[in-house]
Parts: structure tokens; C-alpha cells; sequence
């Protein structure tokens, strides 16, 4: 697997360090940029694993971007980064191909949690990961042997 490659496309320069700070400090080198321009550029030249997008940026928005590449296995995941963040802003991004969507102030845990995922994404698309079993304790607590609780509970988290 080639290294995995984070874009973080936002007009607001503190956003942007942010960004780049909490992506540095997971063991990843963000490409912090300013426009859809600069983005397009470095998706036609580099597979890039994960984009963080505002919604607006200073020569368009993150629709726009998604456009460029229809439903197809090269569309980068991005996540569309938003100051309101609300329920229907959420469902136009996901309507829209949009990976997911945080809030700004960005979380580290959010972002960290979008970057595990995209990971778990990018793995899912070069194979299944492996099984994972649930510890017997857990097993135990939903009232099955932990035997026979494992395995249950592996079986569902396919």
C-alpha cells in the first residue's frame, strides 16, 4: 500500500494549521492548500486517501469537487468540514458522495476518527481485513459462553 496521502483544502489559514497540526501528530503529511484549483491539481497527479473540505472555499465548494469524479473508484473520500454542521447540511453531503462531515472547530478525535476510517476504507477496497473477534468478556455480558459469544458476535461484524 503506498503512503497514505491527506489533502486539507479550506480558505480559513488557522483551519488549515489546525488541520495539518492533528494529521501531523497521527503520522501523517497533509498537503494544506487554499482552492478547489490547487486540490484538482493534486488529484490528477497523486492518489490522495482523504480530502478535508469546507463547504466554501474562496473558487467554489466541496460539491463541486465531488463532481469532478462520479461515483467512480478514483473519488477521493472527502470530508466536508462545516462552522453549522446541522442535520440537513449532513444528508445534502452525503447525497452528494461526501465521505462524512465535522464540525469546525475540528475535534482531533473527529479527525482522527476520519482518517481510521478512511484507512479502513482504502483497506476494504484492496481486500476484506481481517475477521475480528470480540473479547469473551463481552461475550459473557450478552449472556452466551464465551465461546459461542465470540464466534456469534464475530459472525455479525462482517
Amino acid at each position: 500500500m503506498s503512503p497514505f496521502e491527506v489533502v486539507v483544502v479550506s480558505s480559513d489559514l488557522a483551519l488549515r494549521h489546525h488541520l495539518a497540526r492533528v494529521l501531523a501528530n497521527l503520522g501523517v503529511h497533509p498537503v494544506p492548500i487554499s482552492t478547489l484549483r490547487e486540490c484538482r491539481e493534486i488529484l490528477a497527479q497523486e492518489k490522495v486517501g482523504l480530502v478535508f473540505c469546507d463547504l466554501h472555499v474562496a473558487d467554489g465548494n466541496y460539491q463541486e469537487l465531488l463532481a469532478v469524479y462520479p461515483e467512480s473508484d478514483d473519488r477521493p473520500r472527502v470530508v466536508v468540514t462545516s462552522g453549522s454542521a446541522d442535520w440537513d447540511e449532513y444528508k445534502e453531503a452525503m447525497r452528494c458522495g461526501a465521505f462524512d462531515i465535522i464540525s469546525v472547530p475540528c475535534r482531533n478525535t473527529d479527525v482522527e476518527w476520519m482518517v481510521i476510517q478512511a484507512k479502513r476504507a482504502e483497506r476494504g477496497a484492496e481486500g476484506p481485513a481481517p475477521m475480528r473477534v470480540e473479547p469473551p468478556k463481552l461475550a459473557k455480558a450478552a449472556g452466551a459462553s464465551a465461546s459461542s459469544g465470540a464466534r456469534s458476535v464475530a459472525s455479525h461484524s462482517k
